[in-house]
């Protein structure tokens, strides 16, 4: 088997859908030898922000000298990246192997009359096939959807579970209030782990503490107010903090505060279980952390900014974040969002300050809300909203960014201050990356 077939033989696997429960991860991770079962897991869940906790939690344990895996999910650069350690990704070749030996288990589990798994069990499972043949120290893991029944919720050596912040997600598949949603969240609490979580919403985090209380585990809520911001532009920021001295940070944009404080928060429980941490391993760790399409800066002159806002919560943070980088801008606005997603409150949030929204559609045309649909919501908002429909979703793309780009370039040589901001779903900020870095090749 090449990658390539790999690749296709994996991606045929989408077919099944997504499918909650955890009874098919656990007869194909039984056909692997429960490779689970000899790792230590950091267990992240959350709505938004849980991926940036991730990076710094595992940069920061990598600098310390531990072993560290980390699983993400949604990928943004590439499908490599959704497993790696240390930072590495995991090979093509190491990939392909893990690949055929998923593949011989499925076979045994389709004799046996089993279920066939999801794609996204599949890869949990290679990733935590990967993470036992690197003897990993610990698994930095992030859950997919929601947590009590989410395939990642599979494993039992859980050391620490951490919480992002939770707000709506998924209404109708893990609840249709938060009280419900944070319910289910909450279900990655293992028997005696530690319980980290970042600041949330009363009724949220008395239904974390009262889960953490019955399953006998300490329970920690971060503290952002405790650190205090000495200087921050949409580069980066530095970070006064009462544990760990003076930190430099590369991500900024109103959330990463809450992020690298519940990170923080992380790092002070597992020196309590034992883990040496050095203060030196954290500053170099948050300092070289990296988290792609979260208010990430592609360009200067004018600013090209990607990230991931893709529901209420983290449209209304974009919306702080650019006002406060960018006041007296004029904010060229690219915009591709999943019609599940809370589209008509994102627009209400972040269209009101554009000088133009450029609305495109996603690759994914199950999925994809279409551009002209979005374009009519952004209208209510902003006077000067274009649709991109005409070509395929790179294409337009493509066209979207060099006009918005073209656009905001002539109002700076007008002397004008100007930006450019793609956002909504994840799914397409890659592409936006990569085609900014063909910019700069030519």
């Amino acid at each position: 088997m090449t990658y390539k077939e790999a690749r296709v033989y994996l991606d045929a696997m989408s077919r099944y859908g997504s499918v909650l429960g955890l009874d098919t991860i656990r007869g194909l991770l039984e056909e692997l030898g429960n490779p689970q079962e000899d790792l230590k897991f950091i267990h992240i869940a959350g709505t938004n922000g849980k991926g940036s906790v991730l990076a710094y939690t595992s940069t920061i344990l990598s600098k310390a000298r531990y072993r560290t895996g980390r699983y993400v999910s949604p990928t943004v650069l590439s499908y490599r990246e959704k497993i790696q350690v240390d930072g590495e990704w995991i090979s093509e070749n190491e990939l392909t192997e893990l690949t055929e030996e998923i593949k011989e288990a499925i076979a045994g589990l389709e004799t046996a009359g089993a279920p066939i798994p999801t794609l996204f069990e599949v890869e949990t499972a290679m990733a935590f096939l990967y993470f036992k043949k690197k003897s990993c120290d610990l698994v930095v893991l992030e859950s997919g959807l929601g947590g009590r029944l989410d395939a990642t919720n599979i494993v039992k050596t859980t050391v620490l579970a951490a919480f992002a912040t939770i707000s709506m997600d998924h209404i109708g598949i893990l609840g249709n209030t938060i009280e419900e949603i944070a319910a289910d969240k909450c279900e990655i609490i293992k028997s005696g782990c530690k319980v980290v979580s970042a600041k949330q919403k009363p009724e949220v985090k008395k239904i974390l503490e009262e889960k953490a209380e019955r399953t006998g585990c300490p329970f920690t809520e971060a503290k952002p107010e405790l650190l205090i911001i000495q200087k921050e532009t949409y580069k980066g920021m530095d970070v006064e903090t009462p544990d760990f001295g003076n930190l430099h940070s590369g991500l900024t944009g109103e959330y990463q505060k809450e992020n690298l404080a519940t990170a923080l928060e992380i790092v002070c429980a597992l020196r309590k279980e034992g883990y040496k941490i050095p203060e030196e391993a954290v500053q170099i760790g948050v300092a070289e952390t990296k988290w792609p399409g979260r208010f990430t800066s592609l360009r200067e002159n004018p600013p090209l900014i990607v990230d991931g806002a893709h529901n209420e919560d983290a449209a209304k943070k974009l919306a702080i974040s650019i006002r406060r980088y960018f006041p007296n801008y004029r904010i060229h606005l690219i915009m591709g969002v999943f019609k599940d997603k809370e589209y008509k409150k994102i627009t209400a949030l972040l269209c009101p300050d554009a000088e133009c929204v450029y609305a495109i559609h996603l690759p994914n045309e199950e999925r994809t809300l279409l551009a002209g649909v979005l374009a009519e919501d952004a209208a209510k908002y902003c006077e000067n909203v274009i649709a991109f429909e005409k070509a395929d979703a790179h294409s337009d793309l493509e066209e979207a960014l060099k006009t918005a780009y073209r656009n905001a370039k002539k109002e700076i040589e007008e002397n004008q201050k100007s930006v450019v901001i793609a956002c909504g779903s994840l799914s397409y900020l890659g592409d936006v990356i990569q085609i900014v870095e063909t910019w700069d090749k030519a």
